[in-house]
């Protein structure tokens, strides 16, 4: 019974850290924008197929083509926030999410013109293997993939905190105008944040191609999970989207095991709502007017 419980929690804490990697350029986007990015998802698949394309045409091992799929995402980031973006940032809320959305939609629909409804798959070494240690396994993808979300968080969480730039995306995320009055460039903050926040889910997309089937709308189920997660983490919260990340692994790992595994979207939406009765502004958010 108890190694069942250390079991779950591991399988919980692994997937949560894949849930982690997901949701960390979203919040960092928010955090910074204001901007709820619905093709978020979108950026993950073609993270996916990058990762996929790189492997099938030149051998590079996913977690290799990190280095080039990190990039190619970021550029694609700049160029979302420089053409649709940038234009909306003055309009509604309603504006910004059908721009988002539209963009999702157009997305979904290009990678289904160029490569069809197939799935795709990557098989490499240790795709498929285990590890042992006192009874507990530990999947290697999963853990490679939970030793890269805890990588980033740290060297994202050091960028902010330490450099030039990550001081002046905190304080614009505080103040847009007192941070122009400082002399921040907001606007390159703002191409900055949407190319992180791109890259981020870029690097997520090549740690799941070997976990996942690829396909044009693989993104539509993780994105969910990312928006509760954001939330739930408290909105912009990068730290909060970590800790929310391994309670909803945990909850989603818990709740297959002994109630249904169709059913865990089901309880972890309802230990979400239950969260957010008791705090609205998320497990470290903080209450805003803004």
């Amino acid at each position: 019974m108890i190694r069942t419980i250390v079991q779950l929690v591991v399988n919980g804490v692994l997937l949560g850290g894949i849930y982690a990697l997901i949701s960390t350029g979203l919040t960092l986007i928010w955090g910074v924008m204001q901007i709820m990015n619905f093709a978020h998802g979108e950026y993950l698949m073609l993270g996916m197929y990058a990762s996929f394309w790189l492997f099938h045409f030149y051998g590079i091992n996913p977690y290799l083509s990190i280095l080039f799929v990190a990039p190619i995402l970021f550029v694609l980031g700049v160029l979302t926030q420089r053409a649709i973006i940038k234009p909306i940032l003055g309009g509604s809320h309603l504006a910004q999410v059908f721009a988002t959305m539209g963009l999702s939609i157009a997305l979904q629909n290009l990678a289904l013109f160029l490569w069809k409804a197939d799935y795709r798959s990557i098989r490499v070494v240790g795709s498929i293997s285990n590890l042992r240690l006192h009874g507990v396994i530990f999947s290697l993808p999963w853990l490679i993939a939970f030793i890269i979300t805890m990588a980033m968080m740290i060297i994202l969480f050091l960028f902010l905190k330490k450099t030039y730039i990550g001081k002046a995306m905190r304080a614009t995320s505080e103040n847009r105008r007192a941070a122009q009055l400082m002399g921040i460039n907001v606007d390159r903050v703002y191409y900055l944040a949407m190319g992180i926040g791109s890259a981020c889910v870029g690097v997520a997309g090549a740690v799941l191609a070997p976990m996942y089937p690829v396909f044009p709308t693989v993104g539509g189920f993780f994105v969910i999970v990312a928006f509760v997660i954001v939330v739930l983490g408290g909105l912009g919260n990068i730290t909060g989207a970590l800790v929310g990340s391994l309670i909803l692994g945990v909850v989603e790992t818990f709740s297959g095991f002994y109630i249904a595994v169709a059913l865990k979207e089901f309880v972890y939406f309802l230990v979400f709502i239950l969260i957010l009765l008791l705090r609205p502004a998320g497990l470290l958010g903080k209450a805003t007017t803004r």
